[in-house]
């Protein structure tokens, strides 16, 4: 079964021809002297020589048709396998769905990144294979950060948008209660040009939260831009996300620009939409992009006799999908961030 993945040097075909094979532990030593440990299907972990400063989750395919962050990751943990670079940090790479990469779906049964912090136990318990595998994808993160005792702790959890975006990549910063958001990490992502920061400030059940909850990780649910089919991303668009990884995982410490908030695009999300009744209905177009932006009183959506109205001088809309189950999400809405506690 390892053969092939050292013969090919292909993570994410060896994850995919697996996906009906229990893959066992398995551990071995690069001529770098790095430890590889493939723990699970889609789970990849890499231990440099000499001792770390940073623990680092890298994570995709949370939803299965989000290629680009797959292709992102597949490719530095087959040029890590094949030596062309060598990792300096304690890297964590996490394939998350490979079921959902197989039927090119955001998910097969349920969204999976509404599932983690135990809701994977919660209501239907352990009842599908998404449930399952957020269940395994937390106890992996927590034996990767707790395993060692590093200065820093980061979780990268990297997708695509279901639509286009006024801001093309963008992030969450999930809510951190009794810590400052880090200006390093913002400037970080903005040399990924991510330039537009979304600021949570209430619990969640996505993968990054999790990360940022349980282990204090510098934690971001990562949007780098549209969801497109594999090979038709256009790969340069990401060059920077690309450079800036490399040097995170292959460097002690990376270089960055100056915190400047006048470079960036700062929101707080003032409140989650959540669906009541079958006949919820935005009054928007459907081509209608993330970002958007609307007046006070404007009527948002209806939900049988109830108009949702925005509420603040000017709110803006991210993640619009009437079409999810009722109890869940609909849309966020922000509104500007001038004055985050930035440190």
């Amino acid at each position: 079964m390892f053969q092939q993945l050292m013969d090919d040097k292909d993570f994410l075909a060896f994850t995919l021809t697996n996906i009906n094979n229990k893959v066992p532990e398995q551990r071995f030593e690069l001529s770098n002297k790095t430890t590889v440990t493939i723990l699970d299907n889609g789970i990849i972990c890499f231990n440099p020589a000499q001792g770390s400063t940073k623990d680092i989750v890298l994570s995709c395919a949370i939803h299965g048709n989000e290629t680009a962050p797959i292709e992102i990751c597949n490719e530095l943990i087959n040029n890590l396998l094949k030596e062309t670079i060598v990792t300096k940090q304690r890297v964590l790479f996490i394939i998350g769905n490979p079921d959902s990469i197989l039927s090119q779906t955001r998910f097969v049964e349920e969204n999976m990144n509404r599932l983690f912090s135990g809701a994977h136990s919660s209501g239907l318990g352990l009842s599908n294979k998404e449930r399952v595998r957020a269940k395994k994808l937390e106890e992996y993160v927590a034996n990767f950060y707790l395993q060692n005792n590093s200065s820093q702790r980061i979780h990268y959890d990297l997708h695509t948008a279901i639509k286009p975006s006024k801001h093309e990549k963008f992030a969450i910063y999930p809510y951190r209660p009794g810590r400052s958001f880090s200006a390093d990490q913002i400037m970080f992502l903005a040399g990924c040009d991510v330039d537009t920061i979304l600021f949570h400030h209430e619990p969640t059940t996505t993968f990054s939260y999790y990360s940022s909850v349980q282990f204090k990780a510098d934690a971001f649910t990562v949007e780098l831009g549209k969801v497109m089919p594999f090979g038709e991303n256009d790969m340069l668009k990401f060059a920077n996300t690309k450079k800036m990884l490399l040097q995170l995982i292959t460097q002690q410490q990376v270089e960055l620009a100056p915190f400047d908030k006048d470079k960036l695009h700062l929101y707080k999300v003032s409140r989650s939409i959540n669906k009541q009744f079958d006949d919820f209905k935005f009054t928007f177009d459907k081509t209608t992009v993330n970002f958007s932006g609307f007046k006070q009183n404007h009527v948002l959506a209806t939900e049988g006799d109830t108009e949702i109205k925005v509420i603040y001088p000017y709110e803006a809309i991210v993640f619009p999908n009437e079409n999810v189950p009722v109890g869940q999400r609909t849309v966020l809405c922000l509104v500007p961030a001038p004055n985050e506690d930035i440190q």
